[in-house]
């Protein structure tokens, strides 16, 4: 099973655990709520136990592979955009996870993707509202500018 595959198998049960070993430990995750990245493992799996939380019917819906441009550093590499569908508060989201890797096969770069616009508004809310919960950030905060 390659690390798409075991990504999207740990999403979809929620299992937070399986997740630790598929990034890598400067991976950065660009956020649709966010201007800068989340950058390294601690927390990115932290922005995932949030996320594993706020997902209402998560599901992935499609995938397709290739190689791409990360944004990090603009180097080629092997890429997977998969899929999804999801509610969270209410509003239903569609969305895509591109995940570029690296040459061990881990996940060094993740951007998210969704629409439409209400959808981002309530994604951004309730992740924030996780984030500060969880302690990961001060409260106050306006993520779309940071």
């Amino acid at each position: 099973m390659n690390t798409a595959d075991r990504f999207r198998a740990a999403v979809e049960s929620r299992d937070h655990a399986a997740l630790k070993e598929l990034f890598t430990e400067d991976v950065r995750f660009y956020s649709p709520v966010k201007f800068t990245p989340f950058e390294g493992r601690a927390m990115v799996l932290g922005l995932f136990g949030v996320l594993l939380r706020i997902f209402e019917d998560f599901r992935y819906v499609g995938r397709f592979d290739g190689s791409s441009r990360t944004s990090t550093d603009g180097a080629e590499t092997a890429s997977e955009v998969l899929l999804f569908r999801t509610t969270v508060n209410g509003r239903e989201i569609h969305g895509i996870d591109l995940l570029h890797f690296a040459e061990d096969g881990r996940i060094k770069e993740f951007t998210v993707m969704v629409r439409p616009q209400s959808a981002v508004r309530a994604l951004g809310e309730a992740v924030l509202a996780g984030l500060v919960e969880d302690g990961l950030v001060p409260a106050g905060g306006n993520p779309a500018r940071d």
